[in-house]
């Protein structure tokens, strides 16, 4: 018969491959399960609730862009005659231009907020991504809406008969393109999206199962050792 491996009581500690201990992994790391908590995000009331208030932020910051469209925006002059009211250039552009204001803000915005749910929020989830999505809806239509009051008035004709027959104004601050009230949330997910795949936490690497021990390489001057099991 040839010679055991290893004597039962003298156990190899210079053997690389041999089990590790429990709890630990091969590198002398921590257990798997310990870096697993350490990776694991907010739990799903947190993740609500930061949800929410990335909503409303978002939302009310619509506020800002529409002030900015107002002031941005190019207007549409408009003349009376006293019986009707008429464009005073009839191949003017402003109405598209304002509508490319809208849109261009709204594609900002969508970045800057994305931008900053990210930076605070690195290890959100779908509800973060919602509510991101929806505050971007809420504060495209609450710019669009607060934009037109703070615009000239939308009573064209009562304004005609205030300035007088002759006299140019300014006609209502409209958006025509309402697909670009879609551009901001739009914005919004893709810039998340992209900033997540980039620069958001990885996913721990998968651990090495040690379950079968090794029981190394015959030793220098072990003649009679051999790799596989004792001959009978």
């Amino acid at each position: 018969m040839t010679a055991p491996l290893t004597p039962p009581h003298q156990p190899q500690h210079d053997d690389p491959w041999q089990t590790p201990p429990a709890g630990v992994s091969p590198d002398g790391a921590a257990d798997a399960s310990v870096a697993a908590d350490a990776e694991k995000g907010p739990d799903m009331k947190t993740e609500v609730r930061q949800a929410a208030v990335v909503l409303v932020v978002t939302a009310v910051s619509g506020l800002l862009l529409g002030l900015l469209w107002m002031w941005l925006a190019p207007r549409v002059p408009l003349v009376s005659d006293a019986t009707a009211v008429f464009l005073k250039d009839t191949e003017g552009e402003e109405a598209i231009a304002a509508d490319g204001v809208f849109l261009l803000l709204a594609l900002a915005f969508g970045l800057v907020s994305a931008g900053l749910v990210f930076l605070f929020h690195r290890r959100g989830g779908i509800a973060l991504v919602v509510g991101l999505a929806l505050g971007g809806v809420l504060g495209a239509v609450l710019a669009w809406k607060f934009g037109a009051m703070l615009g000239p008035t939308s009573d064209v004709v009562a304004h005609a008969k205030q300035v007088g027959k002759g006299v140019t104004f300014d006609a209502p601050l409209e958006l025509h393109a309402k697909g670009a009230l879609l551009a901001w949330p739009v914005a919004a997910m893709v810039v998340h999206l992209a900033l997540t795949a980039l620069f958001g936490p990885r996913d721990p690497e998968p651990e090495w199962e040690w379950n079968t021990p090794y029981q190394g390489a015959p030793r220098p001057g072990d003649e009679n050792a051999s790799w596989g099991a004792p001959e009978k």
